[in-house]
């Protein structure tokens, strides 16, 4: 049988086999001394094929960071479907489980995590980790649209601007734990960030006082149920 016939879940197998092998690599040995023909020994596939797969060890990075941008995006579709939850409640959630899950895979993360920001820099469009963060961020300003609409964020700022600030301070608390200063938890800091966030455009309801509850307790705020994921986005 030709390889252009075979069905699409045996299509697939090889390259699921270098993705998990490559995140397996990445992570216990970082992005940068990793070779194609290490990543194709673990796979247990010939070398040939990695490369008939994924043009470069760029490539490679370019799906994993389309899968690590479609888990994150589907956690803000979760959010978006929780209407009934005030917005701040749902943007603490998001820090804390963002943390949550990179404090869960600290090797992989500390691996690849600054190829997958550079790539995300500059993302060639039309390509899958393209789609994912268009996908990601479209959902994000829907999301904070949404909490300027009801009242709960400020409407000084565009939610186009609320959603870059959000971006630039989840991705540089992540970077700094992940690679300047790793000591305590990723998800205490991560609530300290989305309450600077929180506290430059949030707007308090009446007898609900912007830090009513104490910090510790902001990132377990009621929010969709969260599957635990791996990096790769399966439960």
């Amino acid at each position: 049988m030709a390889a252009s016939t075979l069905p699409e879940p045996r299509r697939r197998v090889p390259r699921e086999r270098i993705l998990e092998a490559a995140r397996v690599l990445f992570g216990a040995r970082g992005f940068e001394t990793v070779t194609m023909a290490e990543i194709a020994a673990r796979a247990g596939v010939a070398r040939a094929t990695v490369f008939n797969q994924f043009s470069s060890k760029h490539a490679l990075v370019e799906a994993i960071t389309a899968q690590v941008l479609r888990a994150y995006g589907d956690l803000l579709e979760g959010a978006l479907a929780a209407e009934e939850t005030p917005t701040p409640e749902l943007v603490r959630a998001l820090f804390d489980g963002m943390g949550a899950g990179i404090e869960s895979f600290y090797g992989f993360y500390r691996g690849v995590f600054r190829e997958i920001v550079r790539i995300q820099v500059g993302l060639e469009e039309g390509g899958e980790a393209a789609a994912a963060r268009a996908r990601a961020l479209a959902s994000l300003r829907r999301l904070l649209a949404r909490g300027q609409a009801r009242g709960e964020l400020s409407r000084d700022h565009a939610a186009e601007d609320l959603a870059s600030a959000f971006d630039s301070l989840a991705n540089g608390t992540i970077v700094h734990w992940l690679y300047d200063d790793p000591s305590g938890s990723l998800r205490e800091r991560m609530g300290r960030a989305v309450e600077i966030f929180l506290g430059a455009v949030s707007t308090p309801r009446p007898g609900h006082p912007r830090s009513a509850r104490p910090a510790r307790e902001r990132g377990r705020a009621a929010a969709p149920t969260r599957r635990r994921r791996t990096p790769h986005g399966s439960s």
